[in-house]
């Protein structure tokens, strides 16, 4: 039988995210932000927003590259600094002022390129800001006691909406390809939940892990943080830049003669 042993591992030990550059590497305030963006988890996000534009009969390179700014500063920008400063869930170090300047500037300023939009696409593009802005506010800040706190709306803003806005924006209209790929989306987000959730607790919530894996010849294996973080980190990694290529993908068959 195997042997039961018990690993603890400080708060401190491990970085609250993967993507976190070492602080002999970077100074502190650049590292902490660096890890507000989350760059890879927002490129991913930002994959959406170019396959959702690419779905249409008809890109226009331009509203593309509007909708992709818009979402850079709501997503990229002010719902991570907005989540940070709810809790602090990275322990970073950034002024609560500073987090509040950048998220409303960034919201102010997608809405703005929205607001730019609507004078372009038509009026219906109001829609998708208010809901925009509502997805990102309820879903940081935790409102309505927490409701909107949960995987399917994080899939839902994360995921469906920007494929769904970017279609829409390029055609001014919802339509079944656009649809299936935002449920896709959706799925895609769910199960990057699924990975990031246990992940985090790993690395942000967790003080021990206790246990070891015994195999059939009798070989044991012992489970710390860093071997339980392993597949889940990978699989993100691997999802992240998948997403991204293919956006790369399809903006280059659509958007040049390559």
């Amino acid at each position: 039988m195997g042997t039961a042993i018990l690993v603890t591992n400080p708060p401190d030990q491990l970085p609250p995210a993967f993507y976190a550059a070492p602080s002999a590497v970077t100074r502190r305030s650049m590292r902490d932000w660096w890890i507000v963006l989350h760059p890879p988890y927002t490129l991913w996000h930002l994959s959406y927003v170019v396959i959702g534009a690419c779905l249409a009969p008809h890109v226009d390179g331009e509203r593309m590259a509007a909708t992709l700014v818009a979402f850079f500063l709501a997503v990229g920008v002010g719902a991570h600094a907005l989540d940070e400063l709810h809790g602090r869930p990275l322990r970073t170090s950034i002024p609560g002022w500073a987090l509040t300047v950048a998220a409303v500037a960034s919201l102010a300023g997608a809405v703005g390129l929205g607001l730019v939009g609507v004078a372009r696409v038509g009026p219906g593009l109001a829609v998708f800001i208010v809901v925009g802005v509502v997805l990102a506010l309820g879903y940081n800040l935790e409102l309505l006691g927490g409701r909107l706190h949960n995987d399917a709306t994080f899939a839902l803003a994360w995921g469906a909406f920007p494929v769904l806005t970017a279609y829409y924006a390029q055609t001014r209209a919802l339509r079944v390809p656009a649809v299936v790929a935002a449920a896709a989306a959706f799925g895609l987000s769910c199960a990057q939940r699924h990975l990031s959730t246990p992940a985090r607790n790993l690395r942000r919530r967790a003080i021990a892990v206790d246990g070891t894996i015994t195999m059939r010849d009798g070989r044991n294996l012992h489970l710390d943080s860093r071997v339980l973080l392993a597949p889940l980190e990978a699989a993100l990694r691997t999802m992240a830049w998948s997403l991204v290529a293919l956006a790369v993908a399809m903006a280059a068959a659509r958007l040049t003669t390559w």
